[in-house]
């Protein structure tokens, strides 16, 4: 089911998103909103704080939606999917997996051309007042410029498919989770 329809669609929700994931506590650092899903990458601050801001958008863009199209029920049959981001290069592959979404969906030819996304924020230095820059990020370059062409180079390079599939499903975390010194233990990204 399409649950984006049109620009204002994709406006509202990811206003949504914004006061949900700041009323929470809830750091988002990339995301993009595809038509029918969205993904997230983000650190809660404390714990619950994922799932009372996902309950809160997931609540919020159905009463919208379905005030809009005048219906009822919820849009989302399904809890989202987080998986546990545990080093800077399962990081920095999530980043890409979540930018390069609506090329490999076929929306876009290049990622920086899809409105939707945080790729233009990352690789082109686009301003955003709601997203927080993780240290991963910042430690690809000592400037914004350095920054944002290490990263386009970077998210230049389709993902492989064996990096595909271990984005759609991850291994369990059955071992500790690797303490890098900018990787934090709390950083996920969320399907929904």
């Amino acid at each position: 089911m399409q649950i984006f329809d049109e620009d204002g669609d994709y406006d509202v929700f990811l206003n949504i998103v914004r006061r949900s994931t700041r009323k929470e506590g809830v750091d988002v650092h990339g995301y993009a909103v595809m038509n029918n899903h969205y993904h997230l990458e983000v650190t809660p601050r404390r714990e619950l704080a994922l799932s009372s801001a996902m309950q809160r958008i997931h609540w919020n863009y159905a009463r919208y939606y379905n005030k809009k199209h005048q219906r009822s029920g919820t849009l989302w049959g399904y809890r989202p999917r987080t998986v546990l981001i545990e080093d800077e290069r399962q990081w920095l592959t999530c980043l890409r997996y979540i930018e390069q979404n609506p090329v490999r969906a076929g929306l876009v030819s290049r990622p920086q051309d899809y409105a939707w996304s945080s790729h233009r924020v990352h690789a082109r230095g686009e301003q955003s007042s709601w997203l927080t820059p993780h240290p991963i990020y910042l430690a690809l370059g000592s400037s914004p410029r350095a920054r944002q062409a290490a990263y386009a180079t970077i998210c230049s390079t389709h993902l492989t498919e064996s990096e595909l599939a271990l984005q759609r499903r991850p291994l369990p975390a059955a071992y500790p989770i690797i303490s890098t010194q900018s990787a934090q233990a709390s950083d996920l990204a969320v399907a929904g």
